[in-house]
């Protein structure tokens, strides 16, 4: 999951104006950027493995080897390129605070890839929320869970800290 702090202003989040703050948008999405650059390496290896087997000296072996060789060179190849082809649709949503409309939104994908809203919440509509280190809770009206989201820095924090604390109850 990651968070992205669009507030651009280096003004501290608690003492800032209502005109000067701009949404924070938090996404539960896990490093995919690392995950396709790691799988794409390892794909690449494997494909110049595959060819590369039968370039080594000593490649030109007994004729009972040769179909564990075969074998063994297309595994590697098959495996490589796919890899190598993987693209990610990733269909976790994304949470938006809004401070102009003062609401949270649960945005989500659809087949085309446009963010579409499964889930929209007021402020005044929301029970409370409790901040720890990286992460925040925000809990309905009835005390239940509704929604766990990581935080990717203390700026963050703060600035979410900072829409929130005007309408909504935040526990220590």
């Amino acid at each position: 999951m990651t968070a992205t702090n669009t507030n651009t202003y280096r003004e501290d989040a608690a003492g800032s104006r209502f005109e000067h703050s701009v949404p924070v948008m938090i996404a539960f999405a896990p490093n995919w950027k690392a995950r396709l650059i790691l799988a794409r390496m390892v794909g690449a290896f494997l494909i110049v493995s595959a060819f590369s087997m039968w370039l080594m000296p000593g490649s030109v072996i007994g004729a009972d080897v040769w179909p564990i060789k075969m074998v063994a060179s297309m595994l590697f190849l098959i495996v490589g390129v796919s890899l190598l082809t993987i693209e990610v649709l990733d269909p976790r949503p994304d949470a938006y605070f809004d401070p102009i409309r003062r609401e949270v939104r649960v945005l989500q994908k659809n087949e085309e890839g446009r963010p579409q809203t499964v889930l929209r919440r007021s402020y005044d509509s929301l029970g409370g929320a409790r901040f720890e280190e990286n992460e925040v809770h925000l809990f309905d009206v009835d005390g239940s869970l509704l929604m766990k989201l990581p935080l990717e820095s203390a700026d963050v924090s703060r600035a979410l800290k900072g829409q929130l604390s005007k309408s909504v109850t935040i526990f220590g």
